[in-house]
């Protein structure tokens, strides 16, 4: 199943989002947000009027998520093009939740950045929450899954040893286009991944490659911090990143920054300086 945060066309911007159900080419409203329906488990039986997919405003399907987490340096290959060893525990750092958008909104470039970079990643939802959860049952905590690409202001994100102020500029968490329940997707350790810019593949890997999979993460960050309903983890990006190419190539007014992950589908989202 494929849930969206959508609002209806021909709705004034001001129409409360709510989640739906993606069938076919149609969204069949629920008339509750997101986290609602995490909360409950699953979607609600009585459904409400049904849109046509293309005419609708698609947001992020958690706009603003309980906890935002990030997992740096967790594939093996950017771990070695950044010239860091691989780690022994996982590298923890979050986002802001207010920086999220949706696909198809605009990436804006701050001004006072010179080095704005992209990154592909899978995220998964937490459904069920708790604390000192076990790998052996991290999986059934799993809501879901998505695309976040984690974009970056290298230039401020490597000033201080601490990441979060080039991680969490305004519109640097794009997110989407839906979540896909955990029952579609057989092994989530087992997708394939690319970065496109303008036509070229910038990023291309599989979550096999995944230093902490999905377990290691949950197992580790719930013995630190209960995870909650809602809460998103993008689980980390693999080799390609802009910073670490022979020139480097960061983000540019114009571009237009698609990831696609095996089984969920694509990201798509525009670039433009602020």
């Amino acid at each position: 199943m494929r849930l969206v945060t959508f609002q209806p066309a021909g709705k004034s911007e001001g129409a409360i989002p709510q989640a739906g159900i993606v069938s076919g080419k149609q969204v069949i409203g629920l008339g509750r947000d997101m986290l609602s329906v995490i909360a409950a488990g699953r979607p609600p039986d009585s459904a409400g009027p049904s849109y046509e997919l293309a005419a609708v405003r698609l947001l992020a399907p958690i706009p603003r998520p309980p906890k935002f987490i990030c997992v740096g340096l967790n594939y093996r290959d950017h771990a070695r093009e950044a010239g860091l060893e691989i780690p022994s525990v996982p590298t923890i750092f979050s986002k802001f939740s207010n920086v999220v958008i949706g696909p198809g909104a605009p990436i804006v470039l701050p001004q006072i950045s010179k080095r704005p970079d992209y990154e592909a990643e899978f995220a998964f939802v937490i459904g069920l929450g708790g604390r000192h959860i076990p790998a052996a049952r991290a999986l059934d905590h799993v809501f879901g899954y998505t695309i976040v690409n984690d974009v970056s202001a290298r230039d401020y994100q490597m000033a201080t040893s601490q990441w979060l102020m080039g991680k969490t500029f305004d519109t640097f968490a794009p997110m989407g286009p839906w979540i896909v329940t955990r029952d579609e997707i057989a092994d989530p350790h087992s997708l394939d991944l690319t970065l496109e810019i303008g036509g070229e593949i910038l990023q291309r890997s599989n979550t096999r490659e995944l230093v902490f999979g999905i377990p290691a993460l949950i197992e580790f960050i719930s013995s630190v911090v209960t995870l909650e309903p809602g809460d998103v983890v993008a689980t980390g990006t693999p080799a390609g990143v802009g910073f670490a190419r022979k020139p480097p190539r960061y983000l540019r007014d114009g571009d237009e920054v698609i990831i696609r992950i095996q089984g969920i589908g694509e990201l798509r989202n525009p670039v433009v300086a602020e």
